[in-house]
């Protein structure tokens, strides 16, 4: 057994936990030798079954760990918790000769030569399952110098563990959201004032490396159109709400240079700034980008619906998104130039939008991004 810790290293090393849980088997050992104990553990235990689960110890056999989750849980004394950072020895909780006399004293706490425990309540914050730290006190029962001692550390012990539960909701909810970023076949791209890219999402990585539509030179997006790389300056320049919210509302069409066609839409972070840092790393907005692909025959049907078109228009409106200009759509409808223009003016006025990007701004609108 190493010597005891002087209570300011130990509180050091509790926090210490609080930031790397995989520290917390050396802290129990840490608070056994400082309480004085002959084992130390954290556990967690269901308040209606009661069910109980180790997380950390030290100073006990596994074989007695594993057969108190299996079995002696519920033979516990530990009926009812006691209220949090009460610390409660065996006593405090039943008639010590009939707990004497009883399964979990006979199988589980005499075979290991412990005779009582400290105990106390650290984190309710599953109140029908709260985390617990027990002291066993070896032969000799729990006295007032223990409950003292141990007393200096629940506090620490408490938001140490307030602190593991904080950083692994916020872990949990960065995990959910970029496993949600990387299954979106739209590339997101997080960037700075400067429009470097501080993230991308799995499908802005393929368009990086495709070096077709976008791409990065010296870490900073550049889009195939001069038009939209000036657009992007200047909305990402002042890091602002204002110029990236008015730079939201206008979806900025870019081509290929293959032909294909996209569209990218700007998004504010303003909540990425909330602490008023200004340093390079920080994201200021996301640049959503996708394909625009109306081929599928649900989305066509839904444009039309909602614009009233006729087949006709529909078609020339779906070519013009896909293929291009008017004549390129008479090529590939086999129509004339003239009727192609006829249909194209008939969509103008039922969308009301009067050129071709807007028109493909607009129906980029109806395409699923999840599946787009």
């Amino acid at each position: 057994m190493h010597g005891p810790r002087k209570l300011p290293d130990l509180v050091e090393s509790i926090y210490d936990a609080g930031l790397d849980p995989s520290l917390w088997n050396d802290v129990v050992t840490g608070i056994r030798d400082f309480v004085g104990g002959q084992a130390c553990g954290l556990f967690s235990k269901d308040s209606i079954s009661k069910f109980g689960v180790t997380h950390y110890y030290c100073g006990a056999d596994p074989h007695y760990i594993q057969l108190y989750s299996e079995t002696h849980s519920k033979f516990d004394p530990l009926t009812v918790l006691p209220p949090h950072g009460r610390i409660v020895s065996i006593p405090d909780l039943v008639d010590f000769d009939e707990y004497r006399r009883g399964r979990f004293y006979q199988e589980w706490m005499r075979p290991q030569g412990c005779s009582d425990a400290a105990n106390v309540v650290l984190d309710t914050s599953n109140a029908s399952c709260p985390v617990m730290m027990t002291v066993l006190s070896g032969r000799r029962m729990v006295d007032p110098a223990m409950k003292r001692r141990l007393s200096f550390i629940v506090p620490h012990a408490s938001r140490a563990l307030l602190i593991n539960r904080a950083i692994d909701a916020k872990l949990t909810l960065a995990t959910a959201l970029a496993d949600v970023l990387d299954n979106l076949t739209s590339g997101v791209f997080l960037l700075d004032a400067c429009c470097r890219v501080v993230h991308a999402n799995s499908a802005g990585h393929a368009l990086l490396a495709a070096d077709d539509v976008v791409r990065s030179v010296a870490g900073r997006l550049v889009t195939s159109s001069n038009e939209a790389n000036q657009r992007l300056r200047e909305a990402f320049a002042t890091g602002g709400d204002i110029a990236l919210l008015a730079a939201r509302a206008h979806a900025i069409p870019l081509i290929s240079l293959h032909g294909e066609h996209y569209v990218a839409h700007i998004l504010p972070l303003s909540s990425v700034l909330r602490n008023g840092s200004e340093r390079v790393g920080d994201a200021v907005g996301a640049l959503l980008l996708r394909a625009v692909s109306l081929r599928g025959q649900s989305y066509g049907e839904l444009i039309a619906r909602t614009f009233d078109l006729t087949p006709a228009e529909l078609r020339v409106l779906l070519s013009i998104v896909e293929v291009g200009g008017v004549p390129e759509t008479a090529a590939a409808l086999g129509i004339a130039e003239t009727t192609a223009k006829t249909h194209l003016h008939r969509v103008f006025a039922k969308t009301g939008v009067s050129r071709q990007a807007d028109l493909v701004k607009l129906a980029a609108g109806f395409a699923n991004p999840l599946i787009n």
